[in-house]
């Protein structure tokens, strides 16, 4: 490739390049290792917040040696979009060249964000879930609800999905989409609660607040669950969070800058975070009856594990467009 020019991938181009989910979590696989064994760098991410509110916009730089990716991910949401026909997670992502630090590709990353997204809770899943998980409850009926039922498809044995949404029809467009995509079965539920007891794995996913609403009570997560809490701990009551055996993140200074921001306030002490788990430097599940959660924050490796396989299928495949610097 000409050092002047770079790969502008649109959103249809990202899709159309066909990374498979089962790849996606082997990238992430190997970024939470190198991660673990302290051969990334990533600092916790700033942010800007338009608006006020929930609103907002993250610059997340990392690199991977392991993998030769470097770049930086500019991400905004806001909560208010889907009222405006437009998505809550919109963005652009940059991926550089590790040895000359010229940009190499400009890809749109809303795809990247709901797959890494759904990758990496499917990673923990690995460690904290039961393996023979296999009802599924969501929280939140968007597109993370969708991207995590497919990643925890690839590894768990997964039956049933409880699909519950503010908004009922929003519950229903996704059973009718996802129980024939994933070839599984789909349950519309009225309560919260009918999405959380008698479920293996539940995945809260809706919109980050920093005031949580606390729906989820004490004693209806089941013993010997595992909980994703996407929207961070938005859905979790105090007590409810107070269940878990082990509390787990992706991030622990990530986590941290979040809780001086005011996110984060009063949850369980941290288990362990992703990086230690994979290792095996920290335990994952121990025993049948844990209760067991990991509140992942959306890391900038899980962008840069993604970036450069789309990078060179797009390339191989001559997808996308060139455009001079």
């Amino acid at each position: 490739m000409a050092a002047n020019r770079l790969l502008y991938l649109s959103q249809a181009d990202v899709v159309r390049v066909g990374l498979s989910m089962e790849e996606i979590i082997a990238a992430l696989e190997t970024a939470f290792r190198a991660k673990g064994e302290g051969r990334t760098e990533m600092p916790p991410k700033p942010g800007i917040h338009p608006g006020g509110g929930n609103n907002f916009l993250h610059a997340m730089p990392a690199y991977i040696p392991d993998l030769k990716s470097a770049g930086i991910k500019w991400v905004g949401g806001f909560p208010e979009n889907p009222r405006r026909g437009l998505p809550y997670i919109t963005g652009l992502l940059i991926y550089n060249d590790v040895e000359t630090g010229l940009p190499l590709a400009v890809m749109d990353c809303v795809w990247i964000t709901a797959k890494r997204t759904g990758a990496a809770s499917a990673v923990a899943a690995r460690r904290l879930a039961r393996p023979d998980s296999s009802v599924l409850g969501v929280l939140g009926c968007g597109v993370q609800a969708r991207s995590h039922a497919e990643a925890l498809r690839v590894l768990f044995p997964l039956r049933r999905i409880l699909a519950y949404d503010t908004d009922p029809a929003a519950a229903e467009r996704y059973a009718r989409e996802i129980g024939p995509q994933l070839r599984i079965e789909v349950v519309t539920v009225k309560t919260p609660r009918e999405a959380v007891s008698g479920c293996d794995i539940v995945v809260t996913a809706g919109p980050i607040l920093k005031t949580p609403h606390a729906t989820i009570q004490p004693g209806w997560l089941e013993e010997g669950a595992f909980a994703s809490l996407v929207d961070y701990d938005s859905y979790w009551s105090r007590a409810a969070l107070a269940e878990a055996s082990k509390f787990c993140t992706d991030d622990v200074p990530q986590l941290r800058l979040y809780q001086s921001m005011g996110y984060f306030q009063g949850i369980p002490p941290i288990h362990a975070d992703l990086g230690e788990l994979v290792t095996g430097r920290k335990p994952g599940r121990e025993t049948p009856a844990e209760r067991t959660m990991t509140a992942n924050l959306g890391l900038a490796i899980d962008d840069m594990a993604v970036a450069p396989l789309l990078y060179e299928r797009a390339r191989a495949k001559g997808i996308g467009t060139w455009l001079d610097l």
